[in-house]
């Protein structure tokens, strides 16, 4: 068999600059390796692998725009080149990754564990395994998103305003907005930015108490008090607070089908 010996045309997505300045000082020292593209976000990852070929990707699991999971749906699995997911905390990634064989490293980098994982991406070039890690990729996903079904539901969430922190009560909290690369968090009268996307919070909350209404709001059923009907695509929910919060179609039948028979719905 002949062995690749070629630099591998690799890929850093990390919306942290330490992160990623750290990663290329270290995959510096190898010369298997020739960076093609540094991307800070979700969104810019997904544009340089529809633009530019790539063979290895040290993909983030957490960042604005697109996380590393919406990065692999939106190219598709068997359209991805060798993936290391770089996660700093989360643990279900970690045991899943494990289970399928996928690599992963832990932040902050250390050197012998990228060497590691440098060892095994080149064994898999070099043997033509790249179906299989693909594959791979996928049966990782599913297994992600398995252990995402059943997480423990946070109780509380720590926000910060300058040099202040506050921590907010889940059962606090009314409704939730989308801000960008943010979420607001509505309780008490009070609106604390929490740096977290509105999807990936979703996944967090109990869904049995928390809907999303569309794609930049999500409410807390204990405070609504009214659904109103704008046509058949678009409405409106009233809450406790008499804040309105909009809904589309898909949130008006989530809402129908979860509202309490106590609850008094205005159509």
């Amino acid at each position: 068999m002949t062995l690749r010996t070629i630099a591998l045309r690799t890929m850093i997505a990390d919306d942290e600059p330490l992160a990623r300045e750290r990663l290329k000082m270290l995959l510096s020292a190898s010369p298997d390796i020739d960076l093609v593209a540094e991307c800070r976000n979700g969104s810019e990852v997904v544009k340089s692998l529809k633009t530019a070929k790539a063979d290895l990707l040290f993909l983030d699991i957490q960042m604005p725009g697109r996380n590393g999971f919406e990065v692999i749906e939106e190219i598709g699995p068997v359209n991805m080149p060798i993936t290391v997911f770089v996660t700093a905390h989360n643990e279900h990634a970690v045991n899943a990754f494990e289970v399928h064989a996928l690599d992963y490293l832990l932040k902050p980098i250390e050197k012998n564990r990228l060497e590691q994982t440098l060892a095994r991406v080149k064994e898999r070039v070099q043997l033509q395994e790249a179906f299989v890690a693909r594959e791979q990729i996928s049966s990782a996903v599913e297994a992600l998103r398995q252990a995402a079904s059943y997480p423990e539901r946070p109780q509380r969430f720590l926000t910060k305003s300058g040099n202040t922190a506050s921590v907010v009560s889940v059962s606090d909290i009314e409704w939730i907005e989308a801000a960008d690369y943010y979420v607001c968090l509505h309780a008490g009268g009070k609106r604390h930015l929490l740096r977290e996307s509105i999807r990936a919070l979703e996944m967090k909350l109990d869904p049995k108490k928390f809907i999303r209404l569309h794609r930049s709001a999500i409410v807390n059923l204990d405070h609504v008090r009214e659904i109103h009907r704008d046509g058949q695509a678009e409405g409106w929910v009233l809450l406790s607070t008499g804040a309105r919060v909009r809904l589309n179609r898909n949130g008006w039948r989530k809402l129908i089908g979860i509202t309490c028979a106590s609850k008094n719905p205005v159509f």
